[in-house]
């Protein structure tokens, strides 16, 4: 529907050219993006419109949290004067979005707009032809016309039942494992879940449950078809621990003969094959994984030693070679020695190791692109991203290394795009993702944006010195001095010594107009 710029809305009406609600005696105006919020659900007046969508229409091109949607609905009512418990204009719709009841007069009929289709919550841009993605254009999720012609499939994390917290690894390990060994099929599109809840548009739900006790294991397994929500499938899986691998490969081989389509006999051969014939090195390869996640300095130390034990176990276990390789990277990016650059050069022969052992895995070459990119070597990290990218075409961490490293090399408006389509791949994306989307805005000159997202990036990770030093760079450039001293010196509490100059000097940040304009900002508050 096309609209004119002033509608009437149950007993307000609406002028999109002012921003303003009126009614007999009354006049209120309200932000722009709460103007833009009414104006698409009284496009779809009566129907349900999901949140997804509302965030595409409002922010387009543009990753904002849900919290922003929330606030403007929150805004229009408190206008509106409606209830949310009782509402007479905007309803909610219980996981699924709004619903603009209060009749609208005004609207004239006209070509739909273009929309984008949506598929588990991305917005897919048609690729190439060909479907083959360079890294030296924009990577792109593959084409989908349709969300019914692609079979997805979500995985929501793995609950641990009854071994108390210090077995959380292993169910988050089996379930990410899950989810990576999906990936790999033809056919089948997997959408990562959100906050623990299924991801929009996602039509076959996995969840699970893991016990272990001593030398057992129980694993459950369901499938729920999310259309319908009917449960399609359940099953135990009980057996002494030192058969997990084969419960892994029963569960993929079960799953996969409830949903529907073929599966080649070649896949199924690569699905059934492990990383590793080592269950003691697989345990200590996903203990090390948990840690690194957290991106800490002592994390990532203890992470190195669960590694090189994986490694110790089987001298042939690619992936841990490539956790190895990740946390001397890391450790360079610290400084936490005397000696980082020598923890450089190890980190990159880890990374060649593990890709001249297995070449088919995709966390190989992410590994191997996140040691060129501390190398400030970016056009082979983008190689490097675009292999791993070919391999698994729903990579969300390879969209968003690749959207960092065009940041680091002057072009943040190309980041923008490949991160919102990471946080759709994976809704629930690291701290990484809403740091690396905060100091693209900023050097965009989209102040506002950059705080909102580095302030989501600290507050899943207070403890991250580069996000912290983005936030005080944009609180300064804000005009917020007394915020950034504030956070300046909490940068110092936390990191004493700390020295910007020292800092960039393992900082992989090339672009020199980029490096000056933090420099600028940041020697305000004495950094």
């Amino acid at each position: 529907m096309e609209m004119r710029s002033r509608l009437q809305i149950g007993e307000w009406w609406a002028d999109r050219t002012t921003n303003e609600l009126g009614r007999v005696g009354e006049t209120l105006r309200i932000e722009p993006k709460a103007m833009e919020v009414l104006m698409a659900l009284a496009g779809r007046a009566g129907q349900a419109v999901s949140r997804e969508e509302l965030l595409a229409a409002v922010w387009p091109g543009v990753v904002v949290g849900d919290e922003a949607l929330t606030q403007s609905i929150i805004k229009l009512r408190r206008a509106l004067g409606d209830n949310p418990k009782s509402p007479t204009y905007i309803e909610t719709i219980s996981k699924r979005g709004y619903r603009l009841i209060a009749p609208v007069n005004g609207v004239e009929a006209s070509a739909p707009p273009r929309r984008w289709w949506v598929w588990g919550g991305v917005a897919v841009v048609v690729a190439l032809a060909s479907g083959i993605v360079f890294w030296n254009s924009e990577p792109q999720p593959p084409a989908v016309a349709e969300i019914g012609e692609a079979l997805t499939v979500t995985v929501l994390q793995f609950e641990t039942v009854g071994a108390g917290p210090e077995q959380d690894y292993l169910a988050r390990g089996i379930g990410s494992d899950l989810m990576t060994d999906l990936s790999r099929l033809s056919g089948l599109r997997l959408i990562s879940s959100s906050g623990g809840q299924a991801a929009s548009g996602a039509r076959y739900v996995v969840s699970g449950s893991v016990q272990r006790e001593a030398a057992s294991l129980r694993i459950n397994v369901r499938l729920l078809d999310a259309r319908s929500n009917e449960q399609l499938w359940t099953q135990r899986f009980e057996r002494p621990f030192g058969d997990l691998f084969v419960i892994q490969n029963e569960i993929s081989r079960s799953l996969l003969e409830q949903l529907p389509g073929r599966i080649s006999d070649a896949e199924r051969r690569r699905l059934a094959k492990r990383h590793t014939t080592s269950l003691e090195a697989y345990d200590y390869f996903l203990r090390g994984q948990a840690l690194f996640l957290v991106r800490r300095t002592e994390d990532n130390r203890q992470a190195r030693a669960f590694y090189a034990k994986a490694v110790e176990l089987d001298p042939k276990f690619a992936r841990a070679y490539a956790g190895l390789a990740m946390t001397h990277a890391m450790e360079y990016r610290y400084q936490t020695s005397a000696e980082s650059s020598a923890a450089l050069t190890r980190a990159l022969e880890l990374a060649e190791s593990a890709r001249l052992i297995d070449p088919g895995i995709p966390e190989v070459y992410w590994a191997l692109a996140l040691v060129h990119t501390q190398r400030r070597r970016h056009d082979e990290a983008l190689g490097a991203l675009q292999k791993a990218i070919e391999l698994n075409p729903s990579y969300a961490d390879a969209y968003a290394l690749i959207g960092g490293i065009y940041t680091y090399t002057g072009q943040p408006a190309r980041t923008i795009p490949l991160l919102r389509t990471a946080l759709r791949l994976n809704p629930d994306g690291a701290y990484l993702y809403f740091q690396i989307l905060g100091r693209a805005y900023l050097f965009e000159n989209d102040v506002e944006q950059a705080l909102i997202n580095l302030r989501e990036a600290l507050a899943r990770n207070a403890d991250d010195v580069e996000t912290r030093v983005y936030l005080i760079a944009a609180l300064v450039a804000r005009g917020e001095r007394a915020a950034a001293e504030w956070e300046a010196d909490v940068l110092r509490a936390n990191q004493p010594g700390f020295a910007m100059a020292g800092w960039l000097e393992t900082y992989p940040l090339t672009s020199t107009r980029h490096r000056e304009r933090l420099r600028e900002l940041l020697v305000q508050v004495g950094l």
